[in-house]
């Protein structure tokens, strides 16, 4: 039996709706990305590397204090980790993060070698970092470059960040590839997730490095 008028109606005005869909649902684009660091993890604590990328400026300006809970995305050897744990004190939280599981055992190691008793270690997918409600602060130290779908991992950030929570970000200028992202495609790509820019920072001391600082809109 052929279908009425009518239902060849709705089949028609069906098939436009999908279309239209499908036309205003945006298209993943892959950018190049650079291949995580797989060497000795202990590469990142060379002695003045804190005060070369000034930490205790980059705290302050997140706003970690004694008692915030903070995120590390990409925590590797766990240098700001450690660091942040020192600032927040006991009553404060920092949640390290990486994708790799020997990141994360070599973190866990490191944490009873030296003491530390604030820090939980997250074993975090590429594109959410499984933190708990209520961040106060989150950074990326030399990360964002090897994230492949940014915008979706801080989109699944956002459910975790507490009112008025800043990320920051400490990269170089790049292609991707070569450890390195240019700061207008970062922005670019926070704001698709959702964030504004409140400020940014350059290092005078290499001409590459920036820290860009964000919160979720």
């Amino acid at each position: 039996m052929l279908p009425s008028l009518k239902s060849r109606a709705l089949l028609i005005f069906s098939a436009l709706i999908c279309a239209s869909c499908l036309a205003q649902t945006p298209a993943r684009t892959h950018r190049p990305t650079s291949t995580p660091y797989t060497g000795d993890l202990s590469h990142f604590d060379k002695p003045g590397r804190a005060e070369r990328l000034e930490i205790n400026r980059v705290m302050d300006t997140l706003g970690i204090a004694p008692g915030k809970s903070v995120g590390d995305i990409g925590a590797g050897s766990g240098f700001f980790t450690v660091l942040a744990a020192r600032r927040v004190g006991d009553k404060g939280t920092v949640y390290a993060e990486d994708i790799n599981p020997d990141a994360i055992q070599y973190i866990d190691q490191r944490l009873k070698k030296e003491g530390l008793h604030n820090v939980k270690t997250v074993l975090g997918k590429p594109g959410n970092p499984l933190f708990p409600a209520s961040i106060n602060a989150v950074l990326l130290l030399k990360t964002y470059h090897e994230i492949a779908e940014p915008v979706i991992l801080f989109r699944n950030l956002r459910h975790s960040l507490a009112k008025g929570a800043k990320v920051g970000v400490i990269d170089r200028n790049g292609d991707g590839t070569d450890h390195g992202l240019n700061r207008d495609v970062v922005i670019r790509e926070m704001k698709d997730a959702g964030y504004k820019l409140l400020q940014q920072q350059d290092y005078k001391k290499d001409g590459m490095d920036y820290f860009l600082v964000f919160t979720s809109e």
